[in-house]
């Protein structure tokens, strides 16, 4: 007779070994810890952007680029919850952080300075005489990037939120 362990089983062996992780989203703290720190960043844009710019803008809440950099804030923060969840010496954890890594070096590289290019096209186009084809043409995004600083405060944002998150979920 096969003695293979059943879906049933697994759940009921999970259930009573803590040393097992949980397999359900709810719990899954790299996940959650990467949502809510991006949702966190975005939503502190609002703010850094008023402080700056004395102004609200709502547009920050779903752009790319300002203070604190998302993207950072969700890569670090996936990092971070792998490495208090599983330990700092597996592959997940090695994954994570060379994408947090690349993601980071992205954001104040290429990405920054194709924000720049675009702010200084847009203000090429603005002085292009009206009768110029491309006059009228819809202005490029600027904001896509992040200096250093955006970048540095979205990831110590990412790890304040795993650490925070870490003791707020079972397993």
């Amino acid at each position: 007779m096969d003695e293979g362990m059943t879906v049933a089983d697994a759940s009921a062996s999970r259930s009573t070994n803590p040393s097992l992780p949980s397999s359900t989203l709810a719990t899954n703290l790299p996940l959650l810890s990467a949502f809510l720190a991006f949702a966190t960043a975005q939503f502190l844009k609002l703010f850094t952007t008023w402080y700056k710019e004395k102004r609200w803008d709502s547009k920050r809440l779903l752009g790319s680029g300002g203070m604190p950099s998302s993207h950072s804030a969700t890569v670090t923060a996936l990092a971070a919850a792998i490495g208090l969840r599983e330990g700092t010496g597996g592959s997940s954890f090695a994954l994570a952080v060379v994408l947090a890594a690349v993601v980071m070096y992205d954001a104040t590289g290429v990405r920054l300075h194709a924000g720049r290019q675009a702010e200084l096209l847009n203000q090429i186009v603005c002085e292009l005489p009206p009768e110029h084809p491309l006059s009228n043409v819809r202005p490029l995004r600027e904001p896509l990037g992040h200096t250093p600083l955006q970048v540095g405060a979205g990831a110590v944002l990412g790890c304040a939120v795993s650490y925070l998150m870490r003791n707020s979920l079972p397993g």
